[in-house]
């Protein structure tokens, strides 16, 4: 495993896709400096596109 991507991408797909859930599964959460905003959902989104992209990345200069 020389590519440093695969498992960066891997972790943060992984802990976007627990916060992407999270925020699905208990919307009443709200933080408490953005009234109406659900933080852990929009968190875990970014968080599991960016680490789609890492294992995209990697995956594409293997080939």
């Amino acid at each position: 495993m020389d590519d440093l991507r695969r498992p960066t991408g891997f972790l943060f797909a992984v802990l976007g896709l627990i916060l992407l859930l999270y925020g699905l599964m208990s919307p009443n959460v709200q933080a408490p400096l953005e009234p109406g905003v659900n933080v852990n959902l929009w968190c875990g989104l970014t968080l599991f596109v960016f680490g789609g992209c890492l294992l995209w990345l990697s995956f594409r200069a293997k080939s």
